[in-house]
């Protein structure tokens, strides 16, 4: 034990050296707060100079690697913290609530995010050192569309390697995909890879839930058809419903309304439209009750959240 403890020193050691060259790196390519997309495929770089305040949005299947800073996102009422020592991976679409919480102009909040496409990660399922895929199984147990883990220093090395390749761009198109497909590599052999596995297994249960995800994503503002889903993904309603809220910790129609009230709120504040045009548009026949679910969401009116919006908005424009 104690010879292994300088070992064990020296690794963090080296892990904050590499996290801060990281850091840097984003930095230099984030000249303002925001999120940024690169010229590397699925590769974006987010920066913020203060905390923020929680912001809705819906989530695709990534892996967030925070640099500097620390961030929590919400699912329905569950919270999941995450720092430079914990990164944060998304495997199905998920309406979640993002907020930073440590973050200033000296130390800003710097992070690395990166879409997982099931295609590019299941191409790796088949090769050698990687533990084999379980077999699909109706009875399978499945679990949350989220979770963090340990940041472990080939990782780090991997987005190292893709991040630099801003710094050449004309060696990106060879060399992006090996270093995208290291990181799937590092996350298949990480502690939780199993569950970075299902994102790509045809045919598994969380193969038909996230299916079912983005039917339900796709026909948002019609009625929802729970009979029809479950026929399309070859489950019973039950067990769908049952699946379904494992996987994202809301009912199929709680995860219809989150992104009807999300895209309303969009539309109100980035199209200038009223509650009433808004609501409609995304499916409300009735103006009262979007009122309503729109307050229980959001904590205030329509009318009264978009105008605390713009004007937030406004006075950080203001400050620069």
């Amino acid at each position: 034990m104690q010879a292994s403890a300088p070992a064990a020193e020296e690794l963090d050691r080296e892990i904050e050296r590499r996290l801060a060259e990281l850091a840097a790196l984003i930095e230099r390519f984030t000249a303002e707060d925001g999120m940024h997309a690169t010229v590397v495929k699925g590769m974006s770089l987010i920066r913020a100079s203060r905390p923020s305040e929680p912001l809705h949005t819906v989530y695709k299947p990534m892996v967030c690697l925070i640099a500097q800073g620390r961030k929590q996102v919400m699912l329905a009422d569950e919270v999941v913290v995450y720092d430079p020592a914990r990164y944060l991976v998304v495997t199905v679409d998920l309406p979640l609530v993002g907020q930073v919480l440590v973050a200033s102009r000296e130390r800003p909040y710097l992070c690395l995010a990166l879409d997982l496409e099931p295609g590019d990660v299941g191409a790796l399922l088949t090769e050698p050192g990687l533990p084999r895929p379980s077999a699909a199984s109706g009875g399978e147990r499945e679990e949350r569309g989220l979770f963090v883990s340990r940041t472990d220093l080939p990782l780090i090395d991997a987005a190292l390697r893709l991040i630099r390749l801003l710094e050449t761009p004309h060696d990106i198109p060879i060399l992006a995909p090996l270093a995208v497909r290291e990181i799937h590599y590092r996350l298949l052999k990480g502690e939780q890879g199993a569950r970075v596995q299902r994102i790509a297994l045809a045919g598994s249960q969380a193969q038909r839930i996230a299916k079912a995800i983005s039917m339900v994503k796709s026909n948002y503002t019609r009625p929802l058809r729970i009979e029809a889903i479950a026929r399309e993904v070859h489950m019973s309603p039950s067990a769908l419903h049952h699946q379904f809220k494992a996987v994202t910790a809301m009912s199929p129609l709680q995860y219809q309304k989150q992104l009807r009230l999300q895209e309303a709120r969009r539309l109100m504040l980035g199209e200038v439209v009223d509650a009433a045009t808004a609501g409609y548009r995304v499916g409300y026949e009735s103006p009262s009750q979007f009122s309503r679910e729109y307050s229980r969401l959001f904590g205030a009116p329509p009318s009264r959240d978009v105008a605390r919006l713009r004007s937030m908005l406004g006075s950080r424009s203001a400050m620069g």
